[in-house]
């Protein structure tokens, strides 16, 4: 189906945007916080603008997923920009509205203590059953160095987890 949509096939797409919007909002949730849903809109607009682009090689929803974490890496970057230039001021957070289960935030605060990369690495892997090649590929980087964010980032959850049942 992928073929169909670097065709130019909308009905394709249509079907493609149904079947990986759910994991790709998931995913993106979990990396980005309260931007996910604009994230994955932008990432399925890039897809769409860039169907010729994909090659078959590798899944669909791998490279979706891609696209989708290359946005938030450009959108993060971007904040970075703007709170260097605004140095000094005061700048508000946002929380998410919707309430959440005890495990939903000890889950939260734990991946909110790791870095993007390993927080990425662990939802890919253990939250969305991604192999760690195919996590690689979603991410960009080299299978090694998401098998070291993968142990880096358990190893972190694990002392927290162990330094929250000493308390």
């Amino acid at each position: 189906m992928g073929q169909r949509v670097a065709g130019g096939d909308r009905a394709a797409f249509q079907l493609l945007v149904l079947r990986h919007e759910g994991r790709l909002r998931a995913f993106l949730s979990r990396a980005a916080g309260c931007d996910a849903d604009d994230l994955a809109q932008e990432a399925f607009v890039r897809a769409w603008q860039r169907a010729g682009d994909y090659r078959g090689q590798g899944s669909y929803a791998a490279w979706i997923m891609g696209i989708g974490w290359r946005l938030f890496l450009d959108q993060r970057r971007t904040a970075r920009r703007r709170e260097a230039l605004a140095a000094g001021e005061e700048i508000s957070t946002i929380s998410d509205p919707r309430p959440a289960s005890d495990a939903a935030i000890d889950a939260d605060r734990l991946l909110g203590a790791l870095s993007p990369q390993e927080r990425a690495a662990l939802t890919l892997c253990f939250g969305h059953g991604w192999s760690h090649s195919e996590a690689a590929e979603i991410m960009g980087v080299p299978l090694g160095t998401v098998k070291s964010l993968v142990l880096r980032g358990r190893a972190k959850a694990q002392k927290m987890i162990g330094e929250g049942a000493d308390a």
